[in-house]
């Protein structure tokens, strides 16, 4: 277990430099002129030249890459070139705002998709499976900015009970305003129970017309003893996968949840740095998304060794 571990820590640090690379080289070709972006109107040859020699601009690529990454390595996150603030403590305070959000969703979100899922597998053909069904793909098949812009609708124009937009300090601690929390979180559980939900039906119906259920029914154990000690456990592994996927689909999907909430977190961070083309706050913040989603399938593995003891990493 400890040499697995070794080895999943050294293969997810490969993957971080191999994605920090791959974002290094895309946004060297991204079109447009950054120091041109950031002057606009004041865009002289002469302030073009001083602006492009201060932010290292005219130095070879490969010399700017490595020095981007020693300083992340020293802590050193640059500084954001539209915001003029260091990005380290900014991308820590908007991080801070969508984990918020993701663990919200999280907690509601996956004990109530395994609930859901349990209960259509387990009255597979009956009313309780048909609307479990329609509703998780009815769900799974709408964007997120759809469902999103429906809460707004219901719950802001028609019924006046809750804010449209989530307009909070970026600093302030959002849980002082619980009311802007309420939509996005909402907007994020609903794809997220869906998703669960739908998988855990299926690997549930699965694991339910295995051979081994049928032997431990044919020895007269009850169905609620059946589906907890044996059933439940090994058909939860498969949806371990989903729900590690989805903590990084959280992150990823708040880039369009916060844009259309107006929420300050990760996403619309990142929003921002694209459209003003800041490549040191851009980089930071996908360099952090691919870091979580490594990070979640690490525990996706490490929670099916503590589900399936039987299970040996080589």
């Amino acid at each position: 277990m400890g040499g697995f571990l070794l080895r999943r820590l050294l293969l997810m640090l490969l993957i971080l430099a191999l994605v920090s690379l791959l974002i290094f080289v895309v946004t060297e070709v991204l079109p447009g002129d950054t120091a041109n972006m950031i002057l606009k109107q004041r865009a002289t040859p002469e302030a073009l030249t001083a602006l492009r020699a201060r932010m290292g601009l005219d130095r070879p690529s490969h010399v700017r890459y490595l020095a981007w990454v020693g300083g992340i390595l020293r802590g050193d996150w640059g500084e954001s070139l539209f915001l003029n603030l260091p990005v380290g403590p900014l991308l820590a305070q908007r991080l801070r705002n969508t984990a918020l959000l993701a663990l919200l969703a999280s907690l509601f979100g996956i004990p109530l998709g395994i609930g859901l899922g349990v209960a259509a597998a387990v009255g597979r053909g009956r009313w309780p499976d048909m609307i479990v069904t329609v509703t998780t793909l009815f769900a799974v098949s709408l964007p997120e900015f759809v469902t999103a812009t429906f809460l707004i609708i219901v719950f802001s124009t028609w019924l006046h009970w809750l804010p449209a937009a989530s307009l909070i300090d970026p600093a302030a601690n959002p849980l002082l305003s619980v009311q802007f929390l309420i939509l996005p979180t909402l907007a994020l559980t609903l794809g997220l129970l869906a998703h669960i939900a739908r998988h855990t039906r299926g690997s549930l119906i699965g694991v339910l017309s295995s051979d081994y259920i049928r032997t431990a029914r044919s020895k007269g154990m009850t169905s609620r003893i059946i589906l907890v000690r044996h059933a439940l456990r090994n058909a939860l592994l498969p949806t371990i996968s989903v729900i590690a996927l989805n903590v990084g689909y959280l992150f990823g999907s708040a880039v369009l949840i916060e844009s259309v909430f107006a929420y300050p977190g990760l996403g619309r961070l990142m929003l921002q740095a694209i459209s003003n083309r800041d490549i040191p706050l851009l980089q930071a913040v996908v360099l952090v998304v691919a870091a979580i989603y490594a990070l979640a399938n690490l525990g996706a593995d490490l929670l099916y060794r503590w589900l399936n003891p039987r299970i040996r990493y080589i």
